[in-house]
């Protein structure tokens, strides 16, 4: 196929944006051209330029958990947002829009239905977010993750697809054992606040109990200063990040990940083939977190502890238990990458092209 220019929609958080970077990857490697849509306050507007891609900026944002004031000057926004995607789709004259949802991808895919430039929407939870689901009839084609979130497209217009991850994930290589045990702990681009107490607090008992363990900590930047003053005061071993760039090399480096479970993570997870111990939001829509963390525990692939139980203790506790036994490490990364879907992100890009004809 001749080059084409493809839209990439979808922002605010890196589970909205990382998917999209890969498919954008995969599009210029044959010999396609991606550029984004975005804002200038979502995780795109750091990730995109990051990984050398062009973005347009557009003014909008979420209206979920709005007050009434603050809705009704996000919805007065719409219009002109609407015509600020519009624009960028008429001077690039975009084949196709490829949507991961989120706020921003509503005026875009608005943009695109108006000027009839199809829509590829990736869906990657159980229950659709709000601007897929609103979106859903626009759709050329939806690409799910979970076979009960196609009843909310038309049908014969959905397909079960995995989620695009990095080439970099697959590529990672089992760890070799050693008598330093690295930890990475991420609550995502934005941090979580469980995970970042239940750290600090982990540091200083691994320590006190003799563990030598070494943390890789991505905390987000609401809490970074704080626990990185406490980090250094402790002098433990490792480093702390607002945001780590490098996700792969720091999948590389950890024998043991303690995340949340979104579908992002848990499919990196999955490419990389690393062991986990998860930690479900629990205020994820239609808890698709806890159903992604117990289809990875019944698989062996991880274990789980609920957001409540996420202490210092209990963090320490659970490294305790899979550091001393290096064997079921293995069997989990096993079942972890038996999970894997590595032709997600051909698909997706198979599915814009033919989109785009």
């Amino acid at each position: 196929m001749t080059g084409k220019t493809f839209v990439m929609a979808g922002g605010g958080t890196g589970g909205h944006v990382v998917p999209a970077v890969a498919v954008a990857r995969e599009l210029k490697r044959r010999g396609h051209k991606a550029l984004f849509i975005g804002t200038r306050k979502g995780m795109e507007s750091k990730l995109v330029p990051q990984a050398g891609f062009p973005i347009e900026w557009v003014d909008i944002g979420g209206i979920k958990g709005l007050g009434l004031g603050a809705m009704a000057r996000m919805t007065l926004k719409m219009p002109g947002a609407i015509r600020a995607a519009r624009a960028v789709l008429q001077k690039e004259k975009a084949a196709a829009v490829f949507s991961m949802g989120g706020f921003v991808a509503g005026p875009t895919v608005l943009a695109a239905a108006s000027l009839g430039v199809p829509v590829v929407v990736m869906e990657p939870n159980a229950m659709p977010g709000l601007t897929n689901r609103k979106m859903a009839g626009l759709a050329y084609r939806a690409l799910v993750m979970f076979e009960e979130a196609g009843k909310f497209f038309r049908p014969g217009c959905w397909e079960v697809c995995g989620l695009p991850v990095r080439d970099e994930f697959f590529k990672i290589q089992p760890r070799k054992r050693s008598e330093l045990f690295t930890v990475l702990v991420t609550g995502g681009s934005r941090g979580s606040r469980t995970l970042n107490n239940a750290a600090r607090a982990a540091w200083r008992i691994a320590k006190e109990a003799g563990m030598k363990i070494r943390w890789i900590h991505q905390s987000g930047v609401e809490s970074f200063a704080e626990l990185l003053e406490e980090f250094k005061h402790g002098k433990y071993d490792g480093r702390l990040n607002d945001f780590v760039d490098d996700m792969p090399k720091a999948f590389a480096e950890a024998d043991l990940i303690i995340c949340r479970s979104g579908a992002g993570t848990v499919s990196e997870l999955s490419a990389a083939g690393k062991p986990s111990v998860l930690v479900p939001f629990p205020f994820a829509s239609d808890q698709h977190q806890l159903k992604n963390a117990e289809a990875m525990r019944d698989a062996g692939a991880a274990t789980m502890v609920l957001d409540a139980e996420m202490t210092g203790e209990r963090m320490v506790a659970e490294i305790h238990t899979l550091s001393e036994g290096r064997g079921a490490l293995d069997r989990m990364g096993t079942a972890a990458r038996g999970l894997a879907k590595p032709e997600a992100l051909k698909r997706a890009v198979d599915v814009l092209e033919e989109a785009a004809k």
